[in-house]
């Protein structure tokens, strides 16, 4: 493993022959099979809507949400796979699942056949999900490790930006099916481009036994553990808040602020706040440390909770405010979430692939269930989003407040 104060520019001799700038590259793509299969669908949704006649559109959620619920349940067994047979084959194997997946979306002939191959989808990128982190872990660790987290997210960042305009192009051009056209596509060239050049960073002899009393114990070491679980519970209340803004951002964008086809531009907008928080993460996450920057951003995103359900109670959110807000929210969680995934992997280098698929289960299926109910209680207002947003921000500063025994910014004195 490399040294975490060497310089970000020295590959790590795990994943060579790859270069440092490639091995970002990498995992990045395959980082963006996920979020590409999620924003490139929102404007799609009326579409799909009217081909399988789905009249209730909060109905529609459903193809992001069961896309999320395949992906985090499947992490639960990638992890315990890739300590016991390296990290290659399962990454390779899950990447391929994603591409059929795109196929049997492509000709699926009823809405129940869609959300089956979405299900399926999401279920081929919990493996480039918790490979992906396991793969930067087997390479690096404490600050090195959210530095590379976060540069991958820089170059993975404009998927998110830039797919709801492109998918409102395909929409265009074709039908939505055309979109699932260009997911198995990119799906292809990731696999390949894995496939041609990512080595195995496992090491045989620090393989795992897949017999279920070491797997349980793994388990037990993971969620027992006060840093990796109390981060884990953060994070998950976060991306309930991600993942309610994105659910119903079709909806609000088009219905609240009368926005039509125009919607992807401010979609893009907000999460341009990602971008720039990955950059300054991985330009300062060194010098300020992964607690100070976490720390900070949480107590700005508690603030933007705050401030947009004072707005919303008060009926003053006119566009321009819910933008801003909006990236100040994106820009916060883009700080907090590689940092407390760094943190709560810190301590399990020795179980990296378990307790990463534990971790992304427990983020993942808590994220769901928050962003479903918000989502699901959108009633044309921004009220339920608000409203769940600011719950959110208390429970996650809540729960650092436990993890870091009442102390933000610094480490504790003792974690376990």
């Amino acid at each position: 493993m490399t040294d975490i104060n060497a310089d970000a520019s020295v590959a790590s001799p795990t994943h060579r022959p790859m270069r440092f700038a490639e091995f970002v590259a990498v995992i990045a793509s395959i980082m963006a099979l996920n979020p590409l299969a999620m924003d490139i669908m929102l404007p799609a949704l009326p579409h799909i809507g009217a081909a399988f006649q789905v009249a209730d559109a909060n109905h529609l959620q459903t193809v992001l949400s069961v896309f999320l619920l395949g992906f985090g349940v499947a992490q639960f067994a990638i992890g315990p796979l890739s300590d016991r047979f390296g990290r290659r084959p399962i990454l390779l194997g899950g990447m391929a699942v994603y591409c059929i997946a795109s196929v049997l979306a492509l000709c699926a002939p009823s809405f129940q056949m869609l959300l089956l191959a979405r299900l399926l989808q999401g279920t081929g990128t919990a493996a480039t999900r918790v490979i992906a982190v396991s793969i930067v872990r087997d390479c690096y660790a404490g600050g090195r490790m959210a530095s590379v987290v976060s540069l991958a997210m820089m170059v993975f960042i404009a998927v998110p930006v830039i797919a709801p305009s492109f998918g409102q192009a395909l929409m265009l051009l074709t039908e939505w099916r055309g979109i699932f056209v260009v997911l198995m596509l990119y799906g292809v060239l990731a696999l390949a481009w894995s496939a041609w050049r990512m080595p195995e960073t496992l090491p045989a002899a620090q393989r795992r036994s897949l017999a279920l009393p070491d797997v349980l114990f793994a388990y037990r070491q993971t969620v027992t553990h006060r840093q990796t679980l109390g981060y884990g519970i953060a994070a998950g209340s976060l991306q309930g808040a991600l993942f309610a803004f994105v659910f119903s951002s079709q909806q609000v964008f088009t219905e609240v602020f009368h926005l039509g086809e125009y919607f992807p531009l401010a979609f893009a907008a907000i999460a341009f706040g990602v971008a720039v928080a990955s950059f300054f993460n991985s330009r300062f996450v060194h010098r300020l440390g992964m607690r100070a920057i976490s720390h900070a951003a949480l107590l700005g995103f508690v603030a933007v909770g705050t401030a947009m359900l004072l707005a919303v109670t008060a009926g003053f959110l006119p566009l321009w405010l819910f933008i801003a807000l909006a990236m100040l929210m994106m820009f916060s969680f883009g700080l907090m979430f590689s940092n407390f995934t760094a943190l709560a992997m810190e301590p399990q280098g020795h179980i990296a692939g378990t307790a990463s698929s534990l971790y992304g289960t427990l983020t993942t299926l808590l994220g769901i269930a928050i962003g479903t109910v918000i989502g699901q209680h959108y009633d044309g207002t921004l009220l339920p989003f608000a409203t769940g947003l600011f719950l959110c921000t208390l429970t996650s500063l809540a729960v650092v407040l436990v993890v870091e025994q009442g102390r933000l910014f610094k480490s504790p004195k003792a974690t376990n």
